[in-house]
């Protein structure tokens, strides 16, 4: 299907000429060729090939059975063949298709097979690039104040496309941190529309989560195999975030109310990416039942799901799980899983002289003076009487809180002692005064 690229990136799948080539049954055509009828009600031949996504050639046989069925007509065209006929549908072929729509809900581009997607999968494994250098890792994380040790332990990380831990106390740009790894991750991706199997169709291509970049021009119209694949989408390598309402549900093929279509799981849609479990420990699931459910496929790279029927189908599990917690990793999981998570990165705490520097940083992005005296106040005036721990994100907080309080009294947008002191007064939490109950 695809062939070696020589900057180690796989070039898009190419179309393929016939229904054999494309790995399809006559019967999935046919039914995905009638119900497309059913809800256009006619097309051209190669209108209703493009909304198939493959060549005209492929779906040709089986609208030669549902003509000679009478389930549609042809109604006009030019004389240059049947990509050019209109073909409607007939109320026998409504009828038909209805009940292929009891079936099976799925309506939209053909479906690759899914031993197709398991090879361009191994492909793009063996093909991928492992770049991240450490002038390219200090590049993607330059708009983070991180220390050496952080990044040095991010890049090898990246670069061997393995899970690993982020965690450290909130506020420290843990979450920032992973969204900056897919700058890191080179190349792009082919993401099937969808995948079938044994008559059943998932869903992958999801527009919420997958980032589609221009097609790849066709270079011959009139040669089928010269074109691209339209079953497959050119992405961006994906960056699939899951957070606290992340279910075991979510990593199981979940099915649609007429049965016979899936839509792929969160760790299939991200699979050539990152996926990021964001505040481990405080989803619906307990966190060890969460990593018992991938502690196969985390050493294995594949995964295995479960049709309705009991069939169980195999899929890559070629993805960069970054769990990000605030949590001690050894107060959610035992040695054992801690030792399936390759890598660990401490998020620690800015230092003084940090803390100065993305406050800085903040005050050019807002377009304020920065005075380090105005921080030192902070800091010996109120840190350090309340032993308050410096985080990452106090400067940026605490900078646009100051500033909000000098838009509303009138003032004009600068920084001051009075604002500064002002803003952590409404925004950190004062519990050394005990609460009064009134009754």
């Amino acid at each position: 299907m695809v062939g070696p690229h020589p900057q180690g990136i796989l070039p898009h799948p190419a179309a393929p000429a016939s229904m054999e080539v494309a790995g399809l049954s006559q019967d999935t055509l046919l039914q995905l060729t009638l119900k497309t009828l059913h809800f256009a009600g006619e097309l051209t031949g190669s209108g209703l090939a493009e909304r198939l996504g493959v060549p005209f050639p492929v779906i040709e046989p089986a609208l030669d059975i549902i003509k000679a069925q009478h389930h549609c007509e042809i109604v006009g065209g030019a004389l240059l063949g049947g990509s050019s006929f209109r073909y409607r549908i007939t109320d026998a072929g409504r009828t038909r298709a209805a009940l292929f729509l009891e079936r099976s809900e799925y309506v939209g581009v053909a479906p690759v097979p899914i031993t197709e997607y398991q090879s361009y999968m191994r492909r793009f494994r063996d093909a991928t690039p492992r770049s991240a250098t450490p002038d390219r890792v200090r590049e993607a994380f330059a708009e983070l104040v991180l220390t050496d040790r952080v990044l040095d332990q991010l890049g090898p990380a990246i670069n061997a496309g393995r899970s690993m831990f982020i965690y450290g106390p909130p506020g420290n740009g843990k979450s920032l941190m992973t969204q900056r790894i897919r700058e890191l991750l080179d190349g792009e991706i082919a993401i099937p529309h969808a995948l079938e199997v044994e008559g059943q169709i998932v869903r992958v291509f999801d527009p919420v989560l997958h980032q589609p970049l221009p097609q790849p021009e066709a270079r011959d119209a009139i040669d089928a195999g010269a074109q691209p694949d339209r079953r497959w989408v050119r992405c961006r390598r994906p960056l699939v975030t899951a957070g606290g309402e992340l279910t075991l549900d979510a990593l199981d093929l979940a099915s649609g109310s007429s049965g016979g279509c899936y839509r792929a799981p969160v760790q299939v849609a991200a699979n050539g990416g990152v996926l990021v479990i964001d505040d481990f420990g405080r989803q619906k699931c307990a966190p060890q039942d969460l990593l018992n459910r991938w502690v196969g496929p985390l050493e294995t790279r594949v995964d295995y799901l479960v049709l309705h029927s009991g069939q169980r189908i195999e899929l890559p599990f070629q993805v960069l799980v970054v769990f990000a917690t605030n949590i001690r990793p050894s107060d959610l999981v035992d040695e054992a899983f801690l030792r399936r998570i390759h890598f660990k990165v401490f998020a620690e705490s800015p230092s003084v002289t940090d803390f100065l520097r993305i406050f800085e940083r903040y005050c050019a992005r807002c377009g304020v003076d920065f005075d380090p005296a105005l921080v030192e106040d902070l800091l010996q005036q109120y840190y350090h009487p309340r032993q308050l721990p410096l985080r990452g994100c106090h400067p940026r907080d605490l900078i646009d809180q100051a500033l909000s309080l000098a838009d509303y009294l009138g003032r004009p947008r600068r920084l001051t002692k009075e604002l500064l002191r002002s803003a952590c007064v409404s925004y950190f939490v004062d519990d050394r005064e005990p609460l009064t109950e009134y009754v």
